[in-house]
């Protein structure tokens, strides 16, 4: 029996895909299981660089993800490529030089459309101003323990939002993030 295919496909990107996009990726999973959408979302991660390619996440993003309760050991980076926009309807950048990156790479308006900042659904975010995830790579312990703060804070408004989007596609019939 095969899996059903998810309705909606998202990816998280970063600089190197080893740092923030990973601990996106894995919290927004788990969150997505939580809120029973696991098997209608899909969720993966990439970087805009290929200095990682094929690596695990940074140590430090595992520990910090381990110690949260999430599994993070089966990630290898990756680097974004301009054919994913087709299969992919939300992309979000972690901050605003991966979203002018992204934008640059987009082949049209639709998948401009698609890329978002991940903390624009962080309303502590918004009424702050920043919406940048920091880059915690040169930094110390605790800068990825905030990167993971962010996140999970952003990771409520996306996932309220996609359980939003997918119950009102099916009232009306159509496909969510594919409109």
């Amino acid at each position: 029996m095969t899996e059903p295919t998810p309705d909606v496909h998202l990816c998280v990107v970063c600089t190197g895909n080893i740092c923030r996009s990973p601990i996106a990726e894995f919290v927004l999973r788990d969150r997505l299981r939580e809120a029973g959408l696991g098997a209608r979302v899909s969720v993966d991660s990439a970087g805009t660089g290929a200095w990682h390619l094929g690596d695990p996440a940074d140590r430090r993003a595992l520990d910090v993800l381990q110690r949260h309760g999430y599994d993070g050991s089966a990630h290898r980076a990756r680097q974004f490529r301009a054919e994913w926009f087709a299969s992919t309807d939300l992309v979000l950048a972690m901050d605003r030089d991966h979203l002018a990156h992204l934008h640059a790479l987009a082949p049209d308006a639709a998948a401009r459309a698609s890329i978002q900042l991940f903390r624009a659904y962080d309303v502590d975010a918004l009424t702050g101003g920043d919406l940048d995830v920091p880059d915690p790579y040169f930094d110390d312990h605790a800068s990825f323990e905030r990167v993971l703060s962010m996140v999970e804070s952003a990771a409520a408004g996306i996932v309220g939002t996609l359980r939003n989007e997918l119950t009102v596609a099916e009232a009306e019939g159509g496909e969510p993030g594919r409109g």
